[in-house]
């Protein structure tokens, strides 16, 4: 049997990259998926490409950060496949600049997609995963569940230029922790990966057209700048940046039977790096 067979997982920011790759990891072994993007294109892609395979998924497509899109990432978990029982925290992006430079809004918009939308997404969790639990437990059953919140080592480490991102990161570590305690009665594990350098199109070169982002009609600026790239690949031990499925292998570590006593704890998925 797969190891997920009978799970359902909703994935934000799934559509591409880190989030695109462990959707399809987790679907090929059972899981049942609701995936989310900005953008309809590569959510339907991804639903599209888990259904060529055999598996289910469903799209639920828009921005993490309205008021109203934990509610309704959960309840599409729900309603499409009459459970829930991994839920990770994947959505983000980069709005680099030193602290002098950088402007309220372009702090707060950190926050807001790294902390806020995670915190909304979890707590619209809360009560169905109560009512389930207590039934479990009624019915002299035992289901675990589990939260994958995704860090960084910018948020671990701190990382120069990324005071607001840096912050938004370390915040889901005391979000994770916190729940992993009141949580834990629930049958629920909390955990954390904080990534190093992985090839995504937030690492890539910020000359390069791909790291424009488009968050409703606005256009963002990420990536890193071309000459600190090497630098970067010097730092890890491994010699090379991670890639998208292998960063997605660290999540899916903390998804699967084997971690059901894991909670409350960091892992980082830097290839090595450890400062």
């Amino acid at each position: 049997m797969r190891k997920l067979e009978g799970k359902v997982a909703i994935i934000s920011g799934s559509g591409r990259g880190i989030g695109r790759s462990l959707a399809l990891k987790l679907a090929s072994e059972g899981a049942s998926v609701v995936v989310n993007d900005l953008d309809p294109e590569p959510a339907n892609e991804v639903v599209a490409a888990i259904e060529a395979a055999g598996g289910k998924a469903v799209a639920c497509v828009g921005n993490v950060t309205a008021e109203d899109f934990g509610e309704r990432f959960v309840q599409t978990a729900l309603d499409t496949f009459g459970g829930l029982h991994i839920i990770v925290n994947n959505a983000g992006y980069t709005r680099d600049g030193v602290i002098q430079k950088q402007t309220d809004e372009q702090f707060q918009a950190m926050l807001d997609v790294h902390v806020t939308a995670p915190f909304r997404i979890l707590r619209a969790a809360a009560e169905p995963w109560r009512m389930m639990s207590k039934q479990e437990a009624a019915e002299g059953r035992e289901v675990i569940r589990k939260v994958v919140n995704i860090s960084s080592m910018a948020g671990t480490n701190g990382n120069a230029g990324q005071v607001n991102y840096s912050s938004a990161k370390a915040a889901l570590v005391g979000m994770t922790k916190t729940l992993s305690k009141e949580w834990g009665r629930l049958k629920v594990c909390v955990n954390c990966v904080a990534f190093g350098f992985i090839e995504t199109r937030l690492t890539k070169a910020n000359d390069d057209p791909e790291t424009r982002i488009e968050i409703e009609g606005r256009e963002i600026q990420a990536g890193v700048p071309s000459g600190v790239l090497g630098a970067l690949k010097t730092m890890v031990p491994l010699g090379r940046a991670g890639t998208a499925e292998e960063a997605a292998g660290g999540v899916y570590l903390l998804c699967i039977p084997e971690s059901d006593y894991i909670s409350g704890q960091v892992l980082l998925v830097g290839g090595g790096i450890s400062l």
